[in-house]
């Protein structure tokens, strides 16, 4: 027995040797390795392994919630019967460029993200059917006992940014023996350890509350009985990006703890039930301790000043990818066929049902029961007269609806008069209505309200009597849906907009035969008002629901942009910035302009909500043909490759190369600055330069070999080749409009 102790113990001593790491791997501003405190392994007991990463000065790597770029990440390939733990975290740090602007949440200088990983337990034998490692070297097959060698590939990728940001990757392998019993590693272990230190530390006996409002979630805390350390410079870092990233967070003590006020990120789930995160403190929460976190993880206790009400009109899904553009169907900018869509038959059948569903709509449906009622009390037993007040009923909701044809045909013809092109393939048009349906959307999801209130107009509609006042009430009754009607209308006055004048008044009569149809089936069997479900919140939450059709409309007309304005690389961005604004618009009005406030507020509130529309319309507007810069001169990019450069320069061409990805926001500020102005885009027609796109929004091994040819690894980067000469121009990062 004790000579295979001493055999198991003289077969672990090579892995004692030497350190447990990986070969460091560079790439860019960021050098990689795999590290490890643990020397040799033992079957079934944990170890961890480190990624180290070792910024260069200034740059820094994201966390995982990274506020802008996207967090480290490892993907293992491990041994059979190995099991790899999540990233063990170390408190992040708000990351600057060096302008000083707050661009996320992440680390600089040296890093170790801790990864635990679990050995299987002794006798474990791996697989008779070995794969392939990343090295390309076979895996190890047999029992996993002591005296055996493992090893464990794991491949990483990161981003790494200081003005300009680029993708860095590594695979990286590191090799275990395996002993009975674990041995440590020195060189590694006292820089995990302290990494250790740096994990956020669990907030026990701590208490802690949460709220939120739709702009700011507020977290209350109290140390643990016994606590005199005063935190300093206290900061949130949500870890599902629930919290702005950038904005400045409002600090106060409280009670002898402390409260602290942050603004909700612009895309942040209004839903969201528990707040989430790491609390840094500079001092951390003991004394003598450094900048530490702790681990925050609570439901929300109570959610104030949630969504306003409801609102303006809408309708059946005419805009919806089936609707008719026209009979003729013309070319779209990029020189495909518009589609013809469905025939009218089926449009008018989704106005019928939109027109029914209307009835569900808040507004609507607590009348419903009361008016046919109503309709009985003035009949008294008499059915046919009880009949004929649902006919005349339905007589006042045509016509209401014939007269909203009439007044937006009139607005049609208005347009008509000044140019305005209401086909789908116009991109000014589609934009219109995209703003149009998304602001419905808003209102149906409870952001702002509009209308009257089915209170108020409820008890008119019980107070007419006689035909006339059913006639007038089936007026109303329209008048009262259109300011809740949003999923449903929105199209139709799209409809209204684009298909001829017959029709339009088609669509909006079967809208106005839907609204009528359940008064007057009730109206026939008035004892089938029983049958009617209550009214309660489920009506509020099918209202919420529908907005989503509308969503899904917005969607699919940015999809048409995408292909109307492929030629212009900012223009689809800019819309999406105008929607942003439309959508900001939306909410200061519901916030801040609806009637509940005082006078003052409301006034500022629309007049700010109106500035903010109108910026979004500027922002989004497509940029007509007619104002096309430099003398119509549009610039057209093509696809970089090395061929592209010489069969360019072999015809005697300028050439311009820009490298360029989405996620750099360098690149798009250039895009912005210099590639729309009328001086430049006059240089490069008048000496017909060939423009050539290397895009590396996705890694492209070929665009990643040639920055590298230019000892480069990060975009933009601008060259530009004149004719005759083999070397390029090498342009800086940051680009301006040239004036010589």
């Amino acid at each position: 027995m004790k000579f295979l102790r001493l055999l198991l113990l003289l077969l672990a001593l090579p892995g004692l040797v030497f350190a447990a790491e990986s070969r460091p791997v560079k790439k860019g501003a960021v050098t990689a390795t795999l590290v490890s405190d643990t020397a040799a392994i033992a079957p079934g007991k944990p170890f961890t392994v480190a990624l180290r990463l070792q910024h260069d000065p200034h740059w820094h790597s994201y966390w995982i919630a990274p506020g802008t770029g996207y967090p480290t990440s490892l993907a293992w390939t491990l041994p059979d019967g190995f099991t790899a733990g999540d990233i063990q975290w170390p408190v992040p740090h708000m990351v600057k460029d060096t302008a000083g602007t707050i661009t996320g949440n992440g680390y600089e200088g040296e890093i170790f993200l801790l990864v635990e990983i679990t050995p299987p337990l002794p006798g474990f034998r791996a697989s008779e059917n070995p794969g392939q490692t990343p090295g390309g070297q076979q895996a190890a097959t047999g029992q996993f006992a002591p005296g055996t060698t493992v090893r464990l590939a794991a491949a990483a990728e990161w981003l790494m940014c200081m003005d300009v940001c680029m993708p860095g990757d590594a695979k990286m392998e590191i090799s275990f023996p395996v002993a009975a019993a674990a041995q440590p590693d020195a060189k590694w272990t006292q820089a995990i350890a302290d990494t250790r230190t740096k994990l956020p530390d669990a907030a026990t006996g701590w208490n802690i509350s949460a709220t939120h409002t739709d702009t700011t979630a507020t977290l209350r805390l109290t140390p643990k009985a016994g606590t005199t350390h005063q935190p300093a410079e206290l900061r949130f870092f949500a870890s599902d990006g629930f919290v702005d990233y950038a904005k400045p967070q409002e600090i106060r003590a409280e009670n002898g703890g402390w409260e602290l006020v942050m603004p909700l990120d612009a895309a942040a789930d209004k839903n969201t039930k528990r707040l989430t995160g790491v609390l840094a403190s500079a001092n951390g929460w003991s004394a003598g301790s450094g900048y530490d976190g702790l681990a925050i993880d609570v439901a929300f206790t109570s959610e104030v000043g949630r969504g306003v009400p409801s609102a303006p009109p809408s309708d059946p899904q005419v805009s919806l990818p089936g609707f008719r553009a026209s009979e003729n169907p013309g070319q779209t900018p990029g020189g495909q066929q518009a589609a013809t869509g469905s025939p009218l038959l089926g449009t008018l059948f989704l106005a019928f049902v939109g027109g029914v569903i209307l009835n569900l709509m808040p507004c609507v449906f607590p009348v419903l029961g009361i008016k046919i009622l109503g309709f009985v009390n003035q009949s008294g037993s008499d059915k046919a007269k009880i009949v004929s007040h649902g006919l005349v009923f339905t007589g006042g909701v045509l016509v209401s609806f014939w007269a909203l044809a009439g007044a937006l045909l009139a607005l049609r013809a208005g347009g008509a008069q000044l140019g305005w092109g209401f086909q789908l393939q116009s991109p000014a048009f589609v934009v219109g209505m995209a703003v149009f349906l998304l602001i419905f959307a808003l209102n149906m999801s409870g952001l702002f309200e509009v209308g009257l209130s089915a209170t108020g107009v409820g008890g008119e509609l019980q107070m007419k009597e006689g035909f006339a006042g059913s006639f007038v009430t089936g007026a109303l009754a329209t008048l009262v849906a259109t300011p809740c009607s949003a999923p449903f209308l929105a199209p139709a006055l799209g409809a209204a907009l684009a298909l001829s004048a017959g029709q339009s008044i088609l669509v909006f009569t079967a809208i106005a035969l839907g609204l009528a149809l359940p008064y007057l089936l009730l109206s026939i069997f008035p004892q089938a008002v029983k049958l009617l479900p209550r009214p309660g919140a489920w009506m509020e939450t099918f209202k919420q629901f529908m907005a989503f059709p509308l969503y899904a409309t917005v969607g699919w007309l940015l999809w048409v942009l995408a292909g109307q304005t492929k030629d212009d690389d900012n223009a689809l961005l800019m819309i999406a910035f105008g929607f942003v604004l439309v959508a900001m618009a939306a909410w200061i009005y519901g916030r801040f302009g609806q009637a509940h406030g005082k006078p003052r507020k409301q006034l500022l509130g629309r007049v700010f909500a109106a500035a903010l529309l109108a910026g979004g319309f500027y922002t989004g507007w497509p940029k007509t043909a007619e104002a096309a810069p430099a003398g119509g001169y549009r610039i057209t990019w093509e696809k970089w490759s090395p061929g592209a450069i010489a069969a360019a320069q072999a015809a005697g061409k300028y050439v311009y190369v820009d490298f360029t990805a989405r996620w750099c926001a360098t690149c798009q500020t250039n895009k912005a600055t210099v590639f729309h102005d009328d001086d430049v885009l006059a240089e490069l027609k008048q000496k017909d330069v060939v423009l050539l796109r290397g895009d590396w929004t996705n890694r492209d091994p070929k665009i990643t070999a040639e920055l590298a040819r230019w000892n480069r690894s990060a975009v933009p980067f601008n060259l530009i080749y004149a004719p005759g000469k083999a070397d390029p121009v090498v342009l800086p990062e940051l680009l301006t409009p040239g004036r010589d």
